[in-house]
């Protein structure tokens, strides 16, 4: 099966229904394939086929979700780009894979002037919106015709569907290579395990540039019901869409369930429609998960997964008990292994490095050959994660092993750390990070933002972990920050905490305050 099947079976499943509302309109299920198939008509007539890239810049909205299936039709294969890309990444990701052409905004090319640059004139710049700019293709100009009488290309379950960049060991984004295969057989176990009922209603703020986000769109396909889609995520206005439409799952990352907490404006809604909640992409600190749980009265579903993955592993299923401080058990079809430094598979309940076997797995990073032989071994993905498992086989992500801190040679996982500050009633969010030091090797820096109106020093939370950390987990300082960096789609950029601790520590006198943890807002 492939991506494009999906879609066709869901209309002759379901017939024609209410697929999705943007901006107050809808768009049904045919209406959006009616759509898709003369995109992918169009592109063909622009000379796009099989195997080619097409990058996709765009915000959500209904033109990424009929764009992507377009591009499927034509046989050719999705870039997606987050929209705030910079513009050295941007211009890395379009030649490392030689994107025919571009599915873009006027306001998105009007930032990146580059992309009109003579050396990209032999690529297709194809924009959304009612003005387009000279010289570049009008998107409705691709539906002007009916494109039900063009044949779709023969697509293989082994087809490339998406290429998805995402960090690599040095700056430059890698190509993740997702097959159809990948991408269904996730959708399909995924939703197996979330037991989503035609009846309800999903919110969708997740970037469908993102893995989580378009793995979100094909589940759509396997429920028949409605999803309500957010250009980008708000929480006043998530409120009054969960209101109007009486949306009871809501798909999302930490930072959004965070920013819901914090806003003031959640008391001037009826918001008890919202049932379930399905957190991932970053870990959920689990003081904030439970307010969140009380606050709204609905149940959140932590779960795992990576790109390389397509992207999820694991979640806690509905209808069977939930730990909400493990991201469940792997999904249907996915196999685990947790192992040590010499791949021996490690006793239960220890930690080591996560493993993951299945039909999601991608088929390595776009001519990467030697990080693709590192990553993807003997039939494993090697997730770089540290994780233990329970008994009853629930997982619990414990580290990035790159995060790991090794403190005069003893193990400190961050996220034993920042459990500790999230239980401090001033303390919003905490990230801890290792900062070179010349006698432990490696010290624990803390930076910790502070709910609004609450006051707290560095001093004072440093005892706060003091009296309920073990000695070897304390951390050499904490600094109270306004924010802490993060990228769109909400982890934490540990690797900027990283260069500012180590910037921070070179320029400390050696008779410094190390250990002391007196720090002000920085």
């Amino acid at each position: 099966m492939n991506l494009v099947t999906l879609a066709d079976d869901n209309l002759r499943r379901f017939g024609e229904y209410p697929f999705l509302v943007f901006a107050g309109e809808t768009f049904t299920n045919a209406r959006i394939l009616r759509d898709a198939e003369r995109t992918a008509a169009g592109l063909r007539r622009l000379g796009v086929g099989p195997g080619d890239r097409v990058a996709v810049l765009l915000p959500n909205g209904p033109e990424v979700v009929v764009g992507y299936q377009g591009i499927l039709r034509a046989g050719a294969v999705i870039v997606p780009v987050i929209p705030s890309v910079g513009a050295t990444e941007l211009d890395h990701i379009l030649a490392d894979c030689e994107a025919v052409a571009l599915l873009t905004s006027p306001e998105i090319l009007d930032a990146h002037r580059n992309l009109v640059a003579p050396a990209s004139a032999s690529r297709r710049l194809i924009v959304t919106g009612d003005a387009p700019p000279p010289g570049t293709i009008p998107f409705r100009s691709l539906l002007d015709e009916d494109g039900r009488g063009d044949d779709t290309p023969d697509i293989r379950e082994d087809d490339l569907a998406v290429i998805l960049y995402t960090a690599g060991t040095t700056w430059r984004p890698k190509g993740v290579m997702l097959t159809h295969a990948n991408l269904y057989s996730n959708a399909v176990n995924a939703a197996r395990a979330h037991g989503t009922k035609a009846t309800d209603v999903t919110l969708v703020a997740l970037p469908l540039s993102h893995s989580f986000g378009i793995t979100t769109m094909n589940k759509a396909c396997l429920y028949g019901n409605l999803h309500v889609l957010m250009r980008r995520f708000q929480p006043e206005e998530a409120f009054a869409l969960i209101e109007k439409h009486r949306v009871t799952d809501f798909p999302g990352v930490p930072a959004m369930f965070l920013m819901m907490l914090a806003s003031r404006e959640a008391g001037r809604y009826d918001l008890t429609s919202l049932k379930k909640c399905l957190a991932g992409s970053a870990p959920f600190p689990l003081p904030r998960l439970r307010e969140f749980e009380e606050t709204f009265h609905c149940t959140v579903y932590p779960a795992y997964g990576l790109s390389e993955a397509a992207p999820a592993v694991s979640t806690n299923y509905q209808g069977r008990p939930v730990k909400p401080e493990s991201v469940g058990q792997p999904i249907p079809s996915v196999e685990v292994r947790i192992v040590d430094d010499r791949d021996r598979d490690v006793p239960e309940g220890e930690v080591g490095e996560l493993l993951v076997r299945g039909p999601n797995v991608a088929a390595g990073y776009f001519r990467l050959p030697e990080e693709t032989a590192r990553t993807f071994r003997h039939g494993w993905l090697y997730t770089g994660d540290m994780a233990r498992m329970d008994r009853d086989g629930y997982l619990y992500i414990v580290e990035r092993k790159k995060d790991l801190i090794i403190r005069g040679g003893f193990n400190v996982y961050p996220r034993d750390i920042e459990e500790v500050l999230h239980g401090h009633p001033a303390v919003r969010e905490a990230a801890a990070v290792g900062m070179p030091d010349p006698v432990l090797g490696e010290e624990v820096q803390v930076y910790a933002a502070l709910r609004e109106g609450a006051a707290a020093t560095g001093d004072e939370l440093l005892r706060h972990c003091r009296e309920n950390l073990s000695p070897h987990k304390w951390p050499g300082r904490v600094a109270v920050v306004d924010a802490l960096p993060r990228n769109p789609m909400g982890k934490i950029l540990r690797r900027e905490l990283r260069s500012r601790a180590a910037r921070e520590a070179a320029e400390r006198p050696a008779t410094g305050d190390s250990g002391t943890g007196k720090s002000g807002r920085h």
